[in-house]
């Protein structure tokens, strides 16, 4: 049985509808008013998974605050029992955006050993794990079986917050986004060629107008950081979630457009 299976029916159904909402409060982001300000926002807006950093007293906060299941992020397996004791539902290796600022760089081999221990401290827990952007494509995807082969249940991309795109508006956010769908791509495609069925989370860099793009490109979800938590007020939180909720189920129309023969 897959341990998707133990996540809340809400979720499991998303990320069956390929459909998947995750609103990220960041890694390294201890803020407890921050934290309460997303999770509202995020349960008001309609997103189905909150990610926040990995915490017992920032699990309880989120919980008070937001009837959406938990996912706590760290780089450090062992810190992930007590959170899950907290009430946390899905434990995640990365993302590693805020590190590369510091020159802390993760190789695969780092991320593989990492997901065994992780995976041998909770068996029984769902397991998200994020390939670095910093890898090449053929890398990235090689490590996500690699990855699926050790337990890990959910493969999540990277790349947005290291793009730095040339042009502004529309342009500007496709390009923002550009390494992240690749990512989603090359891995979903790896993925279809043996088999392999672990969801695909596209994060980091992405907005409204790219959120279908990953879609279709191969992800069963997204997740979405600055977009949502570097807003200043919680109706300006709510009406971001709500934006791109709408372009998640928008997105079955521009998939329908997009496979129509010219």
């Amino acid at each position: 049985m897959s341990r998707l299976q133990n996540l809340p029916f809400e979720l499991q159904k998303s990320f069956s509808n390929n459909s998947v909402l995750k609103v990220i409060t960041g890694l390294n982001n201890f803020e407890h008013n921050i934290v309460e300000q997303v999770a509202r926002s995020a349960s008001v807006g309609g997103a189905d998974l909150l990610d926040i950093a990995c915490s017992p007293e920032l699990v309880k906060v989120a919980i008070e605050n937001s009837d959406l299941p938990v996912c706590v992020s760290s780089v450090q397996p062992e810190k992930f029992p007590e959170a899950i004791e907290a009430g946390a539902t899905m434990i995640e290796i990365g993302n590693f955006d805020s590190f590369y600022p510091q020159g802390r760089l993760f190789s695969a081999e780092e991320v593989l050993s990492l997901t065994i221990q992780a995976r041998k401290l909770l068996p029984d827990v769902v397991l998200s794990v994020t390939v670095p952007h910093i890898l090449s494509f053929d890398k990235q995807s090689e490590l996500a079986l690699d990855l699926v082969e050790v337990g890990a249940d959910v493969i999540q991309t990277e790349g947005g917050t290291s793009s730095t795109p040339a042009k502004s508006g529309v342009l500007g956010l496709i390009e923002k986004a550009a390494p992240t769908i690749a990512s989603v791509y090359s891995i979903s495609r790896s993925f279809l060629e043996v088999g392999c069925k672990a969801p695909i989370l596209g994060a980091s860099g992405l907005s409204e107008i790219t959120v279908p793009m990953a879609l279709i490109s191969g992800a069963s979800g997204v997740g979405i950081g600055s977009a949502v938590n570097r807003l200043t007020n919680e109706l300006e939180m709510i009406a971001m979630v709500r934006t791109l909720r709408e372009a998640i189920v928008n997105s079955e129309s521009f998939v329908k457009r997009a496979a129509q023969p010219i």
